[in-house]
């Protein structure tokens, strides 16, 4: 036996209440701005790396480094 749907299948639906978006990719660029980026630099104080070119043997050393930096209290 066949049930019969709850939905009338035949009816033409002709509003909408919402709109049905997708999650955001919380890793995307595509929403920061750039006063979001001076605001992550104030909360975390910035880098402070000197620019230039610094060469490793590997990553590890270069992510240790790079920790180091990062970690290290201003003075």
């Amino acid at each position: 036996m066949l049930k019969q749907p709850f939905i009338n299948v035949g009816e033409k639906i002709d509003r909408f209440v919402g709109k049905r978006t997708k999650t955001p990719d919380a890793m995307s660029m595509t929403g920061s701005t750039k006063a979001d980026a001076i605001a992550w630099q104030k909360a975390f104080g910035g880098l402070r790396i000197r620019p230039g070119v610094y060469r490793f043997k590997t990553h590890e050393e270069a992510d240790q480094w790079l920790w180091r930096r990062i970690a290290r209290p201003t003075s």
